[in-house]
């Protein structure tokens, strides 16, 4: 009995089981006949949808607009709230709200989702969790209200500035317009709005309490430090959207963004390269744009958002340590660094092994998917899985004609996206190293 109440609070067990949990349960409120417009959905596209509204992927394979009736979207907001914050955290919450204690597993598992390293006060982290995911989704459905309001009647601008401002928070990508933000390609105030709230949600909690206590510091006059942590997320965060909205609207100056204006052909890159980073809103048909483009938004959607937030991909540190020690490399440093700090060879080795399982998920998924629809072709078989993995959402339209046994595969890949393919492998692997003993080292060929 204490080894099977062990193998249940192991923290990546218990995240991964909670997620899995909250699938089941939303898959069967969405098999609901009220939560249909039609009365009923198959039971694969139930467990689809939940598993990429809990996962804040935003693929669908039914129009979330007309297919689903309130009640159906309310179920999908809820779901999305608690895939974009985790299971974990919110009952925490509720836990620290009622002054109850919160097991040491579960603070386990929020400290870990949230933070590099452990925290002084637990309180104030799930505290500070909360008031800045609702502060920034209040703020982003009153600045939405403003232009929805002037096109729809003040309860239907309501909920649809709300869904829309808590789907792009948590970087999901749902949206309750058919065409998903097409028609508000050149509406400067909701693509600000909408990648405001992509990039501080994708950010992470870390580096949003960072700034918080920042700009508390610059307001008293003292001096502004932030850690390295925070650093490297900004200086990759950046570099991705500049590099990949220049690179995307070179790609496509002549070709798929030819015939808008020039407001449009500076939105579009800078929008779809910010909601490529796990958000997965899109305000043109993404197969205008050239196989140069779709290359660069594969990327990007690989890379994703930073560690402790609401989105998904390998992580923009991820990619900044691997970027930092084969730079070390070149240079020829015995010891990697950045920022005039050294790198940890656990976190070197945890970069490597991330990319490696990411990359080898990728490539068996993608077979799978050409193996059971041989028609599909590889650009968009691939686009598909990584957006999966990445926890996207964006498609080159392919999601809602999959075979059954395809949308399997791209459950199970959301489902590992959203934990993290790291998370996975210490959630099945031994609580214990099996012994200490070591093998004798000899010397292979590499490269």
């Amino acid at each position: 009995m204490n080894n099977f109440k062990k193998k249940i609070i192991h923290p990546p067990r218990l995240l991964a089981l909670s997620f899995l949990v909250a699938i089941i349960a939303g898959s069967l409120l969405l098999l609901l006949p009220t939560a249909t417009n039609s009365g009923k959905i198959k039971i694969i596209d139930a467990i689809f949808t939940a598993t990429s509204a809990i996962c804040v992927t935003g693929l669908i394979v039914v129009d979330t607009a007309t297919y689903f009736s309130s009640f159906g979207q309310t179920i999908l907001i809820i779901l999305i709230q608690l895939g974009g914050l985790g299971i974990m955290t919110f009952s925490s919450f509720i836990l620290v709200t009622a002054g109850r204690r919160v097991s040491l597993a579960d603070k386990l598992v929020v400290e870990g989702s949230f933070r590099p390293s452990a925290v002084s006060s637990f309180k104030e982290l799930v505290r500070d969790v909360f008031v800045f995911t609702f502060g920034f989704e209040l703020l982003g459905a009153l600045l939405l209200l403003v232009r929805f309001g002037k096109k729809w009647p003040f309860p239907r601008a309501l909920a649809l500035s709300v869904f829309h401002s808590i789907s792009a928070f948590c970087n999901a990508g749902f949206s309750l317009f058919s065409e998903n933000l097409m028609g508000f390609r050149g509406d400067v105030l909701v693509n600000l709005v909408m990648m405001f709230l992509i990039v501080f949600g994708g950010l992470g909690f870390f580096v949003l309490q960072e700034i918080k206590l920042a700009l508390r510091h610059a307001f008293r006059g003292d001096r502004v430090k932030f850690s390295v942590h925070t650093k490297l997320v900004g200086l990759v965060t950046a570099g991705v959207i500049v590099g990949g909205a220049v690179l995307i609207f070179l790609s496509d100056y002549k070709l798929g963004l030819a015939g808008l204006p020039w407001k449009e052909k500076i939105l579009v890159p800078v929008f779809h390269t910010i909601s490529a980073r796990t958000a997965g809103f899109n305000t043109i048909d993404l197969n205008q744009l050239s196989a140069a483009s779709v290359l660069i938004l594969i990327l990007v959607m690989f890379i994703g958002a930073s560690p402790g937030s609401t989105g998904g991909g390998v992580k923009t540190t991820t990619f900044g340590v691997i970027f930092a020690f084969i730079r070390s490399r070149i240079k020829g440093y015995e010891v990697p660094s950045i920022f005039s700090r050294g790198l940890k060879n656990e976190d070197i080795i945890k970069a490597f092994t991330l990319i490696s399982l990411a990359v080898s998920l990728i490539f068996a998924a993608t077979l799978a998917l050409l193996l059971i629809q041989p028609e599909l072709s590889i650009k968009a078989a691939l686009f598909e899985v990584v957006s999966a993995i990445g926890t996207v959402g964006l498609s080159l339209g392919i999601t809602p004609q999959l075979h059954p046994l395809s949308k399997l595969v791209l459950i199970i890949v959301m489902y590992t996206g959203r934990i993290g393919p790291l998370t996975m492998l210490y959630a099945f692997s031994r609580l214990k190293p099996a012994g200490t003993y070591q093998f004798v080292e000899e010397n292979i060929m590499v490269g």
